[in-house]
């Protein structure tokens, strides 16, 4: 039996997981969280197999959440199933431990496929990522600029790009405006950038905003 362990902040989604995943002989839900503080704390405890995680909760972001479940119970699959495109963040949760990455707008039965064949060892990408993963394999050149920024700096930065203010992105992300503009000064550093228009010109040339 696959027993899953939801991670959504939002109700509605949890709900409907969890009426296309009970409708399977071979799955059960056996708990739902709405942050990823929750999850690590429910985790040493519960007997589930397998994990469904989104990217954008409260507090510490999926990424993170994802790091550290890797470094705890490196066997443990976790499958991401996140409101943005892989071009965005497919490539980043791969190298931090996902086993899987899926869209929210993907259809039920890829989802299905998708559990169960990371539950049994193995990853799990669409045909398009295959492409592009195929193809940065095969580059023999350095990654983009923004390869070198943290799963925190990243996110900032792309909220910086749709237009955010820093304290809207702390009031989004529960931390400290102080902390934000930190990061985006690291921002700023790292990418050789001067101001937020060149963040949007980047982000936007990239493709990174949804």
């Amino acid at each position: 039996m696959i027993k899953i362990l939801i991670a959504d902040d939002h109700a509605i989604v949890r709900k409907g997981l969890k009426q296309i995943l009970d409708e399977e002989p071979d799955m059960v839900v056996v708990d739902e969280c709405s942050n990823g503080s929750e999850l690590l704390a429910k985790i040493g405890a519960l007997e589930c197999n397998l994990i469904l995680l989104d990217i954008s909760m409260p507090g510490r972001n999926g990424l993170e959440i994802l790091e550290q479940l890797h470094r705890e119970k490196p066997t443990l699959p976790v499958l991401i199933l996140s409101m943005y495109p892989e071009e965005q963040y497919a490539f980043r949760a791969l190298r931090a431990g996902a086993a899987g990455y899926l869209t929210k707008v993907s259809a039920p039965d890829e989802l299905i496929t998708a559990i169960r064949k990371v539950y049994w060892g193995g990853k799990y990408v669409t045909a398009s990522l295959s492409e592009k993963l195929a193809s940065e394999l095969g580059r023999n050149i350095a990654g983009p600029s923004h390869d070198e920024l943290s799963n925190r700096e990243y996110q900032v930065m792309c909220q910086l790009a749709a237009g955010r203010s820093v304290t809207e992105i702390s009031d989004g992300l529960s931390l400290s405006v102080k902390t934000v503009s930190t990061y985006r000064k690291r921002i700023l550093t790292k990418m050789q950038m001067k101001n937020n228009a060149e963040i949007i010109n980047y982000v936007i040339k990239h493709g990174l905003l949804d």
